[in-house]
């Protein structure tokens, strides 16, 4: 599902964007600082401050995000479904690092907090042209 092409859209460069439904189906709209591939199925968002969307997708797993590739900006659209939160281990700490990485290039090194790497399995995806 998560092709080559579309591994620049997941380094952090560029924002990505995360809508998500309570259990009632009212929306909340987010800016996800990181998107991460884990493998072809499955990819982490960044867990820092997003309290709605976390309460969100405990009540509701599915999620919608939409990703950028930074070097020609093509776009994705990915129907996804949180599966679990990781606080440590391999993709935790390759997520806390590339996040430093990101705020200490937009002078905001130390006040990113990576609580989570929140999992999901990837349902869909569709590039828009």
């Amino acid at each position: 599902m998560i092709s080559p092409e579309m591994l620049p859209a997941l380094q952090g460069v560029i924002p990505s964007f995360l809508a998500t439904c309570n259990a009632k189906g009212e929306p909340n709209a987010a800016v996800i600082s990181q998107a991460f591939y884990v493998d072809e199925k499955h990819l982490a968002l960044s867990f820092q401050f997003f309290n709605k969307t976390i309460k969100n997708v405990r009540e509701n797993p599915k999620a919608f995000l939409e990703v950028i590739n930074p070097q020609n900006f093509d776009f994705w659209n990915m129907e996804i479904e949180y599966d679990h939160s990781e606080t440590e281990g391999a993709v935790f700490d390759q997520m806390d690092m590339q996040l430093e990485a990101i705020a200490s290039m937009s002078g905001m090194s130390g006040i990113f907090t990576l609580k989570s790497a929140d999992i999901y399995r990837v349902k869909s995806v569709k590039k828009l042209l």
